[in-house]
């Protein structure tokens, strides 16, 4: 099992998934020590991203498990709108994006996704759907009496954003999830101005920001090894 795992996953793979967990446990462990429900979402996501990194499905199972735990915590803080982000958005499009990612696998591996480029049309089309959507769910944030709408309603853009490319198998959906991570890491700041407790959640961000940066760089270098 053990060789298995240093065998599919390369030395920076495991050093950067190692540094990650540690310093979401050791974030825990200093400012949380009770919130275990946030530990374990924080590691189950943090797993997800260096399976996506490597276009494998599994990460996008565990991008839903995620998702339901994220939406649990997001509601104890009354960030309704990420609970209803991802719980109404990104969860389902992980469920459409795990479909998506095992009904393409590059040359029959199904560990590994075949990686898509989207036209310019499609591109336009993105971006109008995902201005209506953010419009719609400002409207319902503002409804719900929101915490740091401004910022909530941007994480819906990004997460949109990010859910979009990951199901259409675009390398870019990295970069959309890195930057919907800068939005959560400034709204769990603002948490953990009144809660030290969330600077654990915004350790959690920080690691999965760079991940998500490992994500872009290495589908970069698939998408170039695919097309030769």
């Amino acid at each position: 099992m053990i060789k298995n795992v240093t065998n599919y996953f390369s030395k920076s793979e495991i050093i950067l998934w190692s540094l990650s967990v540690f310093s979401i446990i050791a974030s825990f462990c200093i400012f949380d020590r009770e919130n275990y429900l946030t530990l374990i979402a924080s590691l189950t996501g943090v797993t997800s991203l260096i399976f996506n990194a490597k276009g494998n499905p599994f990460g996008q199972f565990l991008m839903i498990v995620f998702s339901l735990l994220y939406g649990i915590i997001s509601y104890s803080f009354s960030y309704y709108g990420e609970m209803i982000t991802y719980l109404g958005m990104t969860m389902p499009m992980a469920i459409f994006a795990l479909i998506s990612w095992l009904k393409n696998p590059y040359n029959g591996n199904k560990s590994e996704v075949k990686i898509n480029s989207i036209n310019k049309i499609e591109v336009a089309f993105m971006w109008l759907i995902t201005i209506i959507i953010t419009v719609i769910f400002y409207f319902i944030l503002r409804a719900f009496n929101t915490a740091n709408i401004i910022p909530s309603t941007i994480s819906v853009t990004t997460s949109f954003l990010a859910v979009y490319l990951t199901f259409r198998r675009s390398s870019y959906y990295a970069l959309a999830y890195a930057a919907n991570d800068i939005v959560l890491i400034i709204l769990w700041t603002m948490a953990s101005i009144t809660d030290l407790r969330y600077i654990s959640v915004v350790v959690c961000f920080v690691a999965f920001f760079i991940n998500d940066i490992y994500g872009f760089v290495n589908w970069e270098r698939m998408k170039k090894r695919q097309n030769q």
